[in-house]
């Protein structure tokens, strides 16, 4: 259980961060701030002003290209989903709404294992289930 938990905190904070810094974020933003702030007054307010920070964060390291404080906010936000769906077993249907609501889905049961190998990999690397087609980099 813990893996499945894990691998949705992954996904989830991966859309979260994507949706954050796109177009999509006005669509999704009180899904995203129901999901932390839990319905409670005050936990609510506190997690739209987190959420809008950390966007305007993200939105100003991504015009920069810094991609390590974009990395940064996505590990953040995976911690603090891991942490929410350990403790209310409800959040797991919220987040998936949220990442469905934003295009973005985890089937349940899924595990994502990753291995990359091969010696000094220099390069990009895709996380995905499927690729339909061929990728061409640069």
């Amino acid at each position: 259980m813990d893996a499945e938990l894990t691998a949705l905190a992954v996904s989830g904070a991966t859309s979260l961060v994507q949706l954050m810094a796109g177009d999509a974020w006005a669509a999704v933003k009180s899904r995203a701030t129901a999901l932390f702030g839990r319905g409670r007054p005050g936990e609510t307010e506190a997690a739209e002003e987190e959420l809008e920070a950390a966007r305007a964060a993200l939105v100003a390291a991504v015009n920069g290209g810094d991609r390590a404080a974009i990395a940064e906010t996505e590990s953040r936000w995976r911690a603090r989903l891991l942490l929410l769906l350990r403790e209310d077993p409800a959040a797991e249907g919220e987040l998936r709404a949220l990442m469905a609501a934003g295009g973005h889905s985890v089937e349940e049961g899924t595990t994502v294992h990753n291995t990359i190998s091969g010696g000094d990999i220099r390069g990009p690397v895709i996380q995905t289930g499927t690729i339909k087609g061929d990728l061409h980099f640069g």
